[in-house]
């Protein structure tokens, strides 16, 4: 069987807040997206509301390549919000936005999904990371996203960023998990046997007049037909780049460790979606500090067990990727938390200091903004 190429790329969702409130903006000033839409590298461009702003690399050939596009991206997009009094946050929710405030960009494809879900769309005022990795042959992609949809909870579980909504602390590690289940076609992917049996049932859809292609299944996981890639959808945005980097290389390690059992005749045993779900809602609710079910042996097993577990299962992978440092970060993020641990820390430390509840979500955001830029300490 000829190995896939691997390739891979990253989408990112981030969210514009005026840099001395530090709220979330209503309207994007014009000019800052055209400040940025022709640059020589990677893409950025408009969201569904005028408070975010999307970037999105290059097909990158290696992690290597990957990081330094996101670096670029996110440095370019800051530089440009700088001269507008603004700043990226790279958040999957805001701290304490109002989201009946938030307006809708302009654009048909965004008119079009709004005039569709209705009231449904105005809370989607979240962000995400999106991971492409190409996968040419067709019946593979699927064979994969079959497989690999065991471990949507340990990549959400590390990329945890939405602890905070309107002004609240949730209880959960990502909110945006429950914003975005109010969407139809969304969670976990039925299982397909081949590309054929997705098209007919995507194509169905497409036939009936509901969506206008498979870009409007906006499942945790899903094969691209425009691109030749399994792109993942579950994880939060991350804050700290080095963050991303290490769910990326987890990614597309773990595809090519189960690339690799299929080599050997074997596969990664498939379980009922509704066992999946338990962990994805523990991922959800406890990030790196819970406990997620080890569906082999039945019982909850520390995440940082798991991770252990699963570095080492992908050891030979991320050696043939050359990625082995960016694999071993997902070690730091257990230790030391998610964006949404971190999150949490700086109220509590604000509160702590004496500062009351809308000062210390202002403190929230600063070190939002702060670990956006942060230099990242993977090499």
């Amino acid at each position: 069987m000829d190995e896939p190429t691997w390739t891979m790329g990253i989408e990112e969702e981030y969210l514009l807040v005026e840099r001395d409130t530090g709220a979330l903006i209503t309207k994007q000033p014009p000019g800052l997206l055209e400040k940025v839409a022709n640059l020589d590298y990677g893409l950025v461009a408009r969201e569904l509301f005028s408070s975010q702003i999307e970037i999105g690399t290059e097909v990158c050939s290696s992690v290597r390549d990957l990081r330094a596009e996101i670096g670029m991206l996110r440095l370019a997009v800051a530089e440009a919000a700088a001269e507008h009094g603004m700043a990226p946050i790279a958040a999957s929710s805001h701290p304490f936005a109002r989201w009946l405030q938030q307006e809708y960009t302009e654009g048909e494809r965004y008119q079009a999904i709004t005039a569709d879900l209705q009231g449904v769309t105005r809370r989607l005022v979240v962000s995400g990371m999106h991971v492409h990795v190409g996968i040419e042959d067709p019946d593979l992609r699927i064979d994969l996203m079959d497989q690999v949809t065991y471990f949507l909870p340990h990549l959400l579980a590390l990329s945890t960023s939405s602890p905070f909504w309107e002004g609240r602390n949730t209880g959960l590690k990502s909110y945006r998990m429950s914003v975005m289940e109010t969407l139809p076609r969304t969670g976990l992917p039925e299982k397909f046997g081949s590309w054929s049996d997705f098209k007919r049932h995507t194509d169905m859809l497409v036939k009936a007049g509901v969506i206008k292609d498979s870009s409007m299944v906006w499942w945790h996981i899903r094969p691209s037909e425009r691109y030749p890639t399994l792109e993942v959808r579950v994880a939060d945005l991350p804050t700290r780049m080095e963050d991303t980097i290490a769910v990326a290389a987890l990614y597309v390690c773990l595809l090519r460790m189960l690339w690799r059992l299929k080599v050997e005749n074997r596969r990664w045993r498939s379980y009922a979606n509704f066992l999946i779900a338990e962990n994805l809602w523990r991922a959800q609710r406890y990030g790196t500090e819970g406990d997620l079910i080890d569906l082999g042996k039945g019982s909850l097993v520390p995440f940082g067990d798991l991770l252990e577990e699963m570095i080492e299962l992908v050891m030979p992978d991320a050696r043939a990727l050359d990625c082995v440092t960016e694999v071993e970060h997902a070690r730091a993020i257990s230790r030391r938390g998610t964006s949404a641990d971190r999150q949490l820390a700086v109220h509590r430390q604000a509160i702590a200091d004496g500062a009351d509840d809308g000062e210390a979500l202002k403190a929230v955001v600063d070190a939002l903004v702060s670990d956006t830029l942060a230099r990242p300490t993977s090499p």
